[in-house]
């Protein structure tokens, strides 16, 4: 039985500390805000210019006028606050955010990230990726494990246009979760979602690893 979108975001949102500054990418990473650990001061940040931001709104909460990089509804806290873009992207570029959890569509072996665009395929532009991955302190991944067609997304190289290279700290899927020391060592293997087996993870990755379980 593998993680939903909700529990892979709940297995991600066990890795932010206290004080933390914190950047949600767009899809399975914005639902990490529901699930911030109790008695932990984290503050998220957007590109679109507000650092302080809440969890989902319900029906009946929402300020159309309060939306996330991903344009969706969010709501405020009692310390948020608001900028312009250019303010919010020195604050990433800068090095000022700690953490930052995005999607992919790839991950290599050696921490190179590729989740914007596929070539072919019309899209809306860069965003903030690039600046994420070059200027925030840690990286963590959350995507499937593999593709809708069934190919691998944890691989020996990435195929697709690169976001980053050698950026990656850790990478969280529906079946497992890989993590590595720094950046000159190998990802390892360190969790298995419920009812996930060693084989199952292997079957469906290309990309080499240890296993430190």
């Amino acid at each position: 039985m593998a993680w939903d979108r909700n529990q892979m975001a709940q297995r991600a949102a066990k890795e932010l500390e206290d004080g933390y500054y914190v950047n949600l990418g767009i899809g399975i990473p914005t639902l990490v805000a529901n699930y911030i650990p109790e008695g932990k001061e984290v503050t998220l940040q957007s590109e679109n210019g507000m650092l302080g931001i809440g969890p989902f709104p319900y029906p009946d909460e929402v300020d159309a006028d309060l939306i996330n990089a991903g344009k969706q509804t969010i709501s405020e806290l009692d310390r948020s606050s608001y900028f312009d873009s250019a303010q919010s992207f020195a604050m990433i570029r800068g090095g000022h955010i700690d953490l930052t959890v995005l999607g992919a569509m790839e991950v290599s072996e050696g921490g190179d990230i590729a989740n914007w665009m596929i070539p072919g395929k019309m899209i809306k532009g860069m965003g903030g990726a690039m600046d994420l991955v070059a200027g925030v302190k840690k990286i963590i991944v959350v995507m499937e494990h593999v593709s809708k067609n069934g190919d691998a997304k944890f691989k020996p190289q990435c195929d697709l246009p690169l976001t980053g290279q050698n950026v990656v700290d850790m990478i969280i899927t529906d079946l497992a979760v890989f993590r590595r020391k720094d950046h000159d060592s190998k990802f390892e293997l360190i969790e298995l979602a419920p009812g996930v087996t060693q084989e199952e993870v292997a079957e469906k990755t290309t990309a080499s690893y240890d296993v430190a379980l």
